[in-house]
């Protein structure tokens, strides 16, 4: 597969969707021709086309906040692109993670029948909030300052959380171990953001040794 064989629309335009590689969060919506194309694929990060102001950018070439590119894909009808990225930041003009924050639905709590559905929901949850922390760094947050320190600080507390885990289980105190299960987990999800690394990468290597059995 090649460029030309991509279906450009009348404008010479593809829409781009730009998702974060590993929390797989859609981050915005742009536009690409054959030039940004061309530049995304040799410099390794996203370039696009400015409909209203008719020229190319390079995203994060003021700001900072870069996409370095893994993977891009086409759609089965080759008129639309899904770039994957690792972003530098946050992918929005307004410093938002996300361009995409506001919702048309305002929904109630789900029902205990979805809540049972979907039991790992927090999990999903919990790993675009930390791939939002790390983008916009608020001031206050607990994961902005693990984020600031490095991976030093976050393995540290991933080692003192493991420690918490052994001994409440080895003092048979579900009630700490539940808390400590929750602090190790929370910070490991920490290391992954930290490491670049996608939880469905963890997940896949989990089902591929299941299916060695």
């Amino acid at each position: 597969m090649n460029i030309d064989e991509l279906t450009f629309d009348e404008q010479g335009l593809l829409a781009a969707i730009v998702q974060d590689a590993a929390s797989k969060e859609v981050l915005t919506l742009a536009y690409m021709n054959r030039e940004s194309l061309t530049k995304t694929i040799e410099t390794g990060e996203t370039w696009f086309f400015s409909r209203s102001r008719n020229e190319l950018w390079h995203k994060g070439a003021t700001s900072g906040n870069t996409q370095p590119v893994k993977d891009i894909r086409f759609d089965c009808d080759q008129d639309a692109l899904l770039v994957l990225v690792e972003p530098n930041g946050p992918a929005c003009h307004r410093g938002t993670y996300s361009c995409f924050t506001e919702s048309l639905l305002q929904t109630e709590s789900e029902s205990a029948e979805a809540e049972q559905t979907n039991r790992y929901e927090i999990i999903e949850e919990l790993e675009t909030l930390l791939a939002t922390r790390e983008a916009e760094r608020p001031e206050g947050s607990y994961t902005t300052y693990l984020f600031a320190e490095g991976v030093d600080k976050i393995l540290k507390k991933v080692g003192e959380e493991a420690s918490e885990v052994i001994i409440a289980a080895k003092n048979r105190d579900k009630e700490e171990l539940t808390w400590e299960s929750a602090d190790l987990l929370y910070h490991w999800l920490v290391l992954l953001r930290e490491q670049k690394l996608p939880l469905d990468d963890v997940l896949a290597r989990l089902k591929e040794r299941h299916g060695q059995q």
